[in-house]
């Protein structure tokens, strides 16, 4: 009977952690659209949010994807030419990049990056008395705090995902010229990568981009803000941040695959 409690007990509180995320991530998302949460300040932590986020990622994020767009081609390039079906360069690209990696990639890349970075900043402000006093000011934390994180993490993440989508099919293109691919062209490979792309696969890149790195952004911030009075807590905050951003991105990337594609 110990062993049941002990396995009910864990599952409630799983699924009350995982109601609280969501909870978070719609109160974020319906406070986002109401235009008198966006004072300066709020503002203001947007814009840096987004500037580190997304701003100082694109180059690292372009060279990711130059390579990847690279690797995808070499790959692909054996069968193409085994089979005589070089145009399908276009199509593969398209498969391949926008519909998982792409977006996979890039919410990896914010996580490692962005993601653990966020929640030691919170963690810290928690444990040095910095959210106490936001709240002394009559600055309300979640918006002051969390609520520009979210918001910002969602955004960069779904443009440095177009950037990569960009930056990968430019080097595909160039490195299947250059492998002697018959692409035909700038004109018929970009005729052959617009005829391949479905609504699905853009409401597919859409919502793999923006709903994961909206949940990264409120599992961070739950996870710095949860920190009591010990210095030692940050890193264990992080750990855990990390890990359940990651969780969330392959679960929704999972549950997203099968709802478009299935």
């Amino acid at each position: 009977m110990s062993m049941l409690a002990s396995i009910g007990a864990k599952t409630r509180d799983k699924w009350g952690s995982n109601l609280h995320l969501l909870a978070v991530a719609w109160t974020a998302f319906w406070m986002a659209l109401r235009p008198k949460n966006w004072r300066q300040p709020t503002r203001d932590v947007l814009a840096r949010q987004i500037l580190f986020t997304g701003v100082d990622a694109w180059r690292f994020m372009s060279l990711i994807a130059l390579l990847v767009g690279v690797a995808v081609v070499v790959e692909s390039q054996v069968w193409l030419q085994k089979f005589g079906q070089s145009t399908l360069l276009g199509p593969i690209l398209v498969t391949v990049i926008i519909r998982e990696v792409g977006p996979l990639l890039t919410n990896f890349v914010i996580i490692g990056r962005s993601g653990n970075a966020m929640a030691t900043e919170l963690a810290n402000m928690k444990i040095n008395g910095e959210v106490h006093l936001l709240d002394a000011m009559g600055l309300d934390p979640f918006v002051y705090l969390v609520l520009p994180r979210v918001i910002g993490a969602a955004i960069s993440t779904f443009c440095l995902s177009v950037v990569f989508v960009v930056m990968s099919f430019l080097s595909g293109y160039f490195c299947g010229s250059l492998l002697g691919a018959n692409s035909g062209g700038p004109d018929l490979f970009l005729k052959s990568v617009f005829a391949a792309i479905a609504p699905a696969d853009i409401v597919n890149l859409v919502i793999k981009s923006f709903i994961p790195g909206l949940l990264m952004g409120c599992i961070c911030c739950i996870e710095g803000l949860s920190v009591r009075n010990s210095i030692t807590e940050v890193p264990q905050a992080t750990t855990r941040a990390v890990a359940r951003s990651t969780a969330a991105l392959f679960i929704t990337s999972a549950l997203v695959s099968v709802m478009t594609y299935a």
